[in-house]
């Protein structure tokens, strides 16, 4: 009789930053029994019951100042710690793979008290606060970004990228339903829920100028924008959310986008020309931080939020639309930032953690 698989916790919540990468990570591991760790009312309570059991505890973000929140919040910490203690005891756990964020912490937390082996990724050029604090309790930290490297002194580290959904894998087509014609100039935007809309705002008064160059422009607003139908143009198409979200940005020749680590990667893949807008309430705006390295690399370009302009975008762009050469080296440097196999780096770093040969070198 065959030994019965090792099982493995996965902590991941909240956003697709967070949850995409553990899924794409969780397919190169099938040879575990694997079981999820979330928060309620979240995404993963979406996305990953379909695929494995869920466990929930009740969690807040570690945001703002010390006061009465935090006691609160500490003793949620506490309250979930301990539940995670005792799953990971009652279910026989072999190792916890995370990806940070707040769940990270009682994840960590219990894992490290039980001796139970803990891999952290961490997607965010600048580390969040959990990863920082807790980073040194973990087996390895594998991250997505080189500059995160320096803000973790005390952790064992290795970078291995930020892995991406299958489908950025390989070219995409755009969707048939998106009548884009063959050699336009295409400019898609990825606005988003969480502090999008003055971004969409200054799109929809910029477009104009881009219609007039000839481009068309793909506009995913989010779902908190009032005024997502106030433009009509014939080469305008907008919607809350894309589901062919490969699609678009393989044919896009210019994003305009938030700074969000997994988006970033995604740009990487697709090879991808940019233009970033981080987040300027990002917890201790780590989206500036993943800016600064792909402007470092010529793989994007960067405007802060306060600093934009109709007039500012409006021109930027039309230089990006008219300069393909700029555009094809913005592409080529993006490229030269993605890890294809970074979900296979780390399903070996997770085998090797719960086999105690972490030390060992990772695969090609």
């Amino acid at each position: 009789m065959s030994d019965p698989p090792k099982k493995l916790l996965i902590a991941a919540s909240g956003t697709g930053g967070h949850l995409f990468p553990a899924i794409a990570t969780a397919e190169k591991l099938s040879h575990y029994s694997i079981e999820w760790l979330g928060v309620p009312d979240r995404l993963e309570t979406e996305l990953v019951p379909k695929a494995y059991p869920l466990h929930t505890v009740k969690l807040g973000g570690f945001q703002g100042r010390l006061g009465l929140g935090s006691l609160r919040l500490f003793g949620q910490v506490l309250q979930a710690t301990l539940k995670v203690r005792q799953l990971l005891k009652q279910g026989d756990f072999d190792g916890v793979f995370t990806t940070g964020g707040y769940i990270a912490a009682p994840a960590i937390l219990a894992a490290r008290s039980l001796g139970v082996p803990t891999v952290l990724h961490e997607s965010n050029a600048l580390p969040g606060k959990v990863t920082r604090w807790l980073s040194p309790w973990c087996s390895l930290v594998a991250l997505g970004f080189e500059a995160a490297t320096s803000h973790l002194p005390r952790a064992k580290s290795v970078v291995v990228g930020t892995p991406v959904r299958s489908q950025f894998l390989e070219p995409a087509a755009l969707p048939a339903d998106l009548p884009v014609p063959d050699g336009a100039p295409l400019v898609v935007v990825i606005g988003g829920s969480q502090g999008a809309v003055a971004v969409n705002q200054l799109v929809r008064s910029a477009a104009p100028a881009w219609f007039d160059a000839g481009a068309w422009v793909i506009h995913q607003t989010g779902t908190n924008d009032a005024e997502a139908d106030s433009l009509s143009h014939a080469h305008y198409i907008h919607c809350p959310f894309f589901k062919t979200m490969a699609g678009l940005l393989h044919r896009a020749d210019i994003v305009i986008s938030r700074a969000g680590a997994g988006t970033l990667t995604e740009l990487a893949f697709t090879q991808t020309p940019s233009l970033l807008i981080p987040y300027p309430f990002a917890a201790e705006d780590h989206q500036a931080y993943n800016a600064a390295a792909f402007a470092a690399a010529n793989a994007a370009m960067v405007c802060r939020q306060a600093d934009l302009t109709v007039e500012s975008l409006q021109n930027t762009v039309l230089q990006l639309i008219n300069d393909p050469q700029r555009r094809h080296q913005m592409a080529q440097a993006a490229a030269a930032l993605s890890i294809p196999n970074s979900a296979a780096q780390l399903a070996t770093i997770v085998n090797r953690a719960i086999a105690a040969d972490a030390d060992l070198p990772l695969a090609e």
